[in-house]
Order: structure tokens, then C-alpha cells, then sequence
């Protein structure tokens, strides 16, 4: 919506709204609120609204959230008497400044920035979740809703229901669900985001897990987006897709031989980083069971047609031309994974260099790629070795993330029962 603020009041007096949620991403990448009584909404425009910070990371204290107008939404499945509305919010500090912290803006300026280069982008998401059956106690099973496999319709899918009613969801608040699937797993599931500017993909993507989650409740299901819930089956992936114009013009697209340099450089850029980057994709110690199984992606390659490779380039008749990434999860925070890819691909625009992506195009043998970190005390050493995270990163951010994951890879390691540690902190979470 690019509605003004005396629209945006006057649209919740005339609709009903009783509950306006202040809605904003913690640096770890979980949906947060604080809801407010329409009363107030006029003073959140003009001042913002302060909340208590100290729990969100080391030496925070009290910021105020400020909503951003445009991302005005309804929540559907709210009682239309005593309408819920939701914004996004840009965190400040005390003063009104920017807050460091926040990535949300910081995914803002480093796109103006671009644009100011010459760059526009397009991102958007294919993310897997899992659907489960509850106990008796209404309490989450490891039981899935259905065995259904890839693209199987009913009777063998008992989740299409559900995907229809997340999908008329996700289409009424503006999110711009694409497509809808259940996947390879048993009660497995797939929703694809249209492509958009990379703030509204990834409050798309932050939002995504919410509605899934409260939808499948009302349908008496749970909804869990940990990366591998079930040992003997397929992992749930968050494929990132990306378009990127310089001056108007396509960088990707073609074959081998006509892809744009700055295209080949771009791709070169992301797989020199991806191993330091991976921490800020896969941030969980179950993450790295998913990688290498199935069709997730285990070495640092690309491809025109194999689906197995961390990066595709596919060819689609009346698709923009645009690279995917395979490797990332739900569990990450997208602005921060989203920045992290777009600064790797333009530091390889920048450089010049597209080695990476001209050597493999010689027929090397997979198995000669570099592989990806095999767990996440590998990726956090990488990451914390990274002169490319530190310039991309505000310090708040990557000191922050970087000790979580030092939190997790301990409490994991001194863990007795490691399946257990996993389910108890990532299966009803993520």
C-alpha cells in the first residue's frame, strides 16, 4: 500500500480494526510483536513506539518501533469483528536514530545503494515445511498428516486443505504466494513467493512461517520448518532465487558461452563466500543433516540443469533470467542472508573475476568442489575467520549471531542425547 497516514486511520476506523501488531525481525530471525489499540497508531507514526530491548542481544535497551506504512495487512484468519492488522517496523533507538541492530534497514540502504550503481533485484523464495498430526493432548507428534510424495494429489495428499487455506492467506494480506506442492516427504509441503524487491521477500519470508504455523492450528495439524524433523527422510529447504539488472539489462541468462560476464562474476562471487556466509543460511546444529541428502546440495558447484547443485542457473521460457540457491533453511534471518548473497555476488561483479564459474564449466569432476561446512562448528569457524562478514555485517548483528551459534554448538556437544537436543530446540521453533 502507498497509502498516507491519515489514510491508513481512516481505513482502520471504517474497517473495524481493534488491534494494530507492531510486527518486527530479532537478529536471530524470529517474528516479533507488540500490538497496540487504534489510539495509539497516530503517535506510532509520528513517534514511534517504545518497547523494553534487553532480551533481543548483549547491551541493548530500549528502542522504539516505528511502522513502515506500506506494509499495512490484514490477518485473515482474525475475527472479521475486531479486525488484526500488522505492520512492519524499522527499530530506532532513544533519539530516533537508525538502530544498528536492525537489518530490516540495513537490507534497505544497501539496496538503495545499489540502485544508486545502477543495480535493481528481484529475490524470492521456494521454503519447505513439514505437516504433523497432534496427540490427544493437542500436543505436536512426529506422526506426518499424510504419505504423500512429489507432486502427488489426494488421496494420497491429506496437506492440499491446508496448502490451499495458507495460500488464500499469504494472497489476501499481499504476500504474493506463486505456486504450492507437496514435496518428496511424507505430509511435506512447498510454497513458491513470487520474486520481488529483497525487503518485501524477506518480510514475505518472515511472515510465511507465522501464517503456515496458525493455519495449520485451525486445521488441528503443526507446522515445523526445522530443516531435518525426520531422520530417513527429505530435509526442508529454503531455495533463494534472484534476478539482477545492471542499467536495465538482464546480467543473467543464456548458455555457458553467452552469459554476461557480469553475470559469471556474480556467481563466482557467491561460491568464493558461501562457506564463510553458510552460518548466516544454516543456523542450526540439525541443519547439517539435511545437506548432501536428497537433493540438497553438499559441494560448492553450479549448473545449468542439475538440480542437486548449491547454485542453479535455470533456462524457463517467460522467466526472468535468474541463479537459485540451494543450500539455505527457515531457520536463518533472510535480511541477513539475503544481504550476505547480494554482497558476495557484487564484491565478484567488482572483482572482475569469474574463475570460480569458468573452471567448472571445463567438465571437472564434482567431487573436486570444494564441499560446504559439515556442521555448524564448521561454518561458525569460517564465519568468524571472514574479513567479508565483518565489512558486510554491523558488528551488533554478527557479534550477536556468532555467539548464539557458539551457545548452540556447546549445549549440542555436551548434549548426551543429540536427536533430543535438536527436538526440543528447533522442531516447535522453527
Amino acid at each position: 500500500m502507498n497509502d498516507t497516514p491519515k489514510e491508513i486511520l481512516k481505513f482502520v476506523e471504517e474497517n473495524d480494526v481493534k488491534f494494530i501488531r507492531l510486527t518486527f525481525c530479532d537478529i536471530l530471525g524470529n517474528l516479533k510483536n507488540i500490538a497496540i489499540m487504534p489510539n495509539e497508531l497516530q503517535h506510532a507514526f509520528s513517534y514511534g513506539i517504545p518497547f523494553d530491548a534487553s532480551s533481543l542481544g548483549k547491551g541493548f535497551s530500549d528502542l522504539l518501533l516505528v511502522p513502515d506504512i506500506s506494509t499495512l495487512s490484514v490477518l485473515p484468519w482474525r475475527p472479521k469483528s475486531g479486525r488484526v492488522v500488522r505492520f512492519f517496523c524499522s527499530l530506532k533507538d532513544s533519539f530516533g536514530n537508525n538502530f544498528a541492530g536492525d537489518m530490516r534497514t540495513d537490507l534497505v540502504n544497501y539496496i538503495n545503494d545499489l540502485r544508486l550503481n545502477g543495480y535493481s533485484c528481484e529475490m524470492g523464495t521456494r521454503c519447505e515445511f513439514y505437516l504433523f498430526e497432534l496427540n490427544e493432548k493437542g500436543e505436536p507428534t512426529k506422526i506426518p498428516h499424510d504419505h504423500g510424495g512429489f507432486l502427488d494429489v489426494a488421496p494420497l495428499d491429506k496437506c492440499e486443505n491446508a496448502r490451499r487455506e495458507i495460500c488464500l492467506s499469504l494472497e489476501e494480506m499481499g504476500l504474493g504466494p506463486k505456486s504450492s506442492c507437496h514435496k518428496h516427504g511424507p505430509g511435506q509441503n512447498e510454497i513458491e513467493f513470487r520474486e520481488n524487491e529483497p525487503v518485501t521477500a524477506a518480510d514475505a519470508m518472515v511472515h510465511y512461517k507465522t501464517v503456515v504455523k496458525s493455519i495449520a492450528a485451525q486445521c488441528g495439524l503443526f507446522a515445523s520448518f526445522m530443516p531435518k524433523p525426520l531422520q530417513n527422510e527429505h530435509g526442508s529447504a529454503l531455495s533463494i532465487s534472484l534476478s539482477l539488472k545492471k542499467n536495465g539489462e538482464y546480467i543473467f541468462g543464456g548458455d555457458a558461452e553467452t552469459m554476461s560476464h557480469e553475470g559469471k562474476c556474480f556467481v563466482s562471487g557467491v561460491l568464493s563466500r558461501i562457506r564463510e556466509i553458510t552460518a548466516f543460511l544454516n543456523t542450526t546444529t540439525n541443519s547439517y543433516k539435511r545437506l548432501g541428502m536428497g537433493y540438497a546440495p553438499k559441494y560448492v558447484n553450479w549448473s545449468f540443469e542439475n538440480r542437486a547443485q548449491l547454485i542453479r542457473i535455470p533456462h524457463a521460457a517467460g522467466v526472468s533470467p535468474h541463479i537459485e540457491l540451494r543450500s539455505a533453511d527457515a531457520a536463518c534471518n533472510p535480511y541477513v542472508a539475503f544481504k550476505l548473497i547480494l554482497a558476495a555476488g557484487i564484491e565478484g561483479i567488482r572483482s572482475g573475476d569469474c574463475s570460480l564459474m569458468d573452471s567448472t564449466m571445463k567438465g571437472d569432476s564434482y567431487t573436486a568442489f570444494e564441499p560446504l561446512p559439515l556442521s555448524l562448528e564448521e561454518a561458525a569457524a569460517a564465519a568468524h575467520e571472514s574479513d567479508f562478514i565483518r565489512r558486510t555485517l554491523p558488528e551488533e548483528v554478527s557479534s550477536s549471531i556468532l555467539a548464539n551459534l557458539e551457545r548452540q554448538i556447546q549445549e549440542y556437544r555436551l548434549a548426551k542425547d543429540k536427536d533430543d537436543f535438536e527436538e526440543k530446540n528447533y522442531f516447535r521453533y522453527i
